[in-house]
């Protein structure tokens, strides 16, 4: 809401800021996401239906989309994800599928549209990819994650609506640790939940889990660094 990227130490040291509001270049409009490549290029996903991209400094490079339903073009986009081959998912959630471009934004292949079945989304909020170029998808509003091959083919899905142990109340972020370990933002359920890369339930955190000092309300994104 402050339209504006910051950056920070590890340890929360503030370091420098960049973007105001605007539809210019190095402007934002309501900024739902930042990714950043293994080259330390930063990308970060606009309201205004585009995608910028930053040197790790805050200097703008290049940006990408337009609001449509053609390939390329962009509807509230959520999520954002960099591969280590470089290629960018976007959780395109306004049109219910992923988009996959290079790292200059040349369109590639999309997948999904609304619907409750397998590969079909409702508003995804977020995306991930493992080191194996597997894309874990955060389907919203079917409170479900879905993995996917990097060409979009079809794995496997895990969750349903609840609060029990691998359920979801509309989860948002997720994200992948080196070790393969999938963390989603379970959203409604203020917590953070842990799974195996197979989608299999390990841990959870949340405001009722006895003596940990953390508690939540309604986390939106999740990310892991490097250790």
């Amino acid at each position: 809401a402050n339209h504006r990227i910051q950056k920070f130490t590890s340890d929360g040291v503030f370091k420098y800021r960049w973007g105001d509001v605007g539809s210019g270049d190095e402007q934002f409009n309501s900024p739902g996401d930042v990714a950043v490549a293994p080259d330390g290029s930063v990308y970060v996903a606009d309201a205004s239906n585009r995608i910028q991209k930053f040197t790790s400094n805050g200097v703008f490079v290049s940006k990408w989309g337009t609001y449509g339903r053609g390939d390329g073009q962009l509807a509230r986009p959520r999520g954002l994800a960099v591969a280590s081959d470089g290629s960018v998912y976007v959780a395109d959630a306004g049109n219910d599928r992923i988009q996959k471009f290079t790292s200059d934004g040349v369109f590639v292949s999309k997948w999904g549209d609304v619907g409750t079945g397998d590969g079909q989304f409702d508003s995804p909020g977020d995306v991930a990819v493992d080191s194996f170029g597997s894309v874990y998808v955060a389907d919203h509003n079917n409170s479900r994650i879905q993995k996917f091959t990097s060409a979009g083919v079809f794995i496997s899905k895990w969750g349903t609506n609840g609060t029990g142990d691998g359920q979801f109340g509309q989860p948002h972020g997720i994200a992948v640790a080196s070790d393969g370990s999938v963390y989603v933002a379970d959203t409604n359920n203020n917590r953070i939940v842990k799974f195996g890369p197979d989608g299999k339930y390990e841990d959870q955190w949340d405001s009722y889990s006895g003596p940990r000092p953390m508690e939540f309300n309604r986390p939106y994104g999740v990310a892991v660094g490097p250790d």
